[in-house]
């Protein structure tokens, strides 16, 4: 079922210490993680996003928060001292699963499809996603052409798919319908 708007502004209020929270660690200041929670609204309620339900919204607002938490640090270029990766990755694992259960399982499947990758790969989604560097900062680090970055980054991606969807058994038609 795709959420309304209502319901999609009333379940962002509702997680909204979480989701600043989020960017907070980020960013380390509490009137930027305001901002930003603000930011990930307006995003959520006025571009043509449609969200399948309450487990979509949130995990795609933590997205969200942290994607903008990481531009603003670098607009701002600030030095600041953030949180072991682990003690992020497990607060974050705590959010998700606070809000929504069945986000646990697939939170699983994830980082054991995670671990089973090479290294190299593993090492190209870190820079990418957690350190947040653009594709182009990712090429250089790694000294591979911009393009290769690209498909490898979206081979990854369905690898990921493909390789959760087979640990939680289940089809994407599979998930389209557990989301309802």
């Amino acid at each position: 079922m795709t959420l309304s708007e209502h319901e999609v502004l009333q379940t962002l209020m509702q997680a909204r210490v979480r989701v600043s929270a989020a960017a907070w660690l980020i960013v380390r200041d509490t009137h930027a993680a305001e901002d930003i929670f603000q930011n990930v609204a307006v995003k959520a309620l006025t571009r043509d996003l449609v969200f399948d339900g309450r487990s979509a919204l949130l995990s795609w607002a933590f997205i969200t928060a942290r994607r903008e938490g990481i531009d603003w640090l670098r607009r701002h270029r600030r030095e600041t001292s953030c949180l072991d990766a682990e003690i992020m990755e497990l607060l974050e694992h705590e959010w998700q699963s606070e809000a929504v259960q069945p986000e646990g399982s697939r939170m699983d499947a994830l980082r054991e499809c995670l671990e089973s990758l090479p290294e190299e790969s593993r090492r190209l989604l870190r820079l990418r996603y957690f350190d947040g560097h653009n594709c182009e900062e990712v090429a250089r680090s790694m000294g591979i052409g911009l393009n290769a970055i690209y498909k490898r980054v979206s081979r990854l991606h369905e690898s990921l798919r493909l390789c959760i969807e087979g640990k939680r058994g289940q089809t994407g038609t599979d998930l389209e319908a557990e989301a309802r």
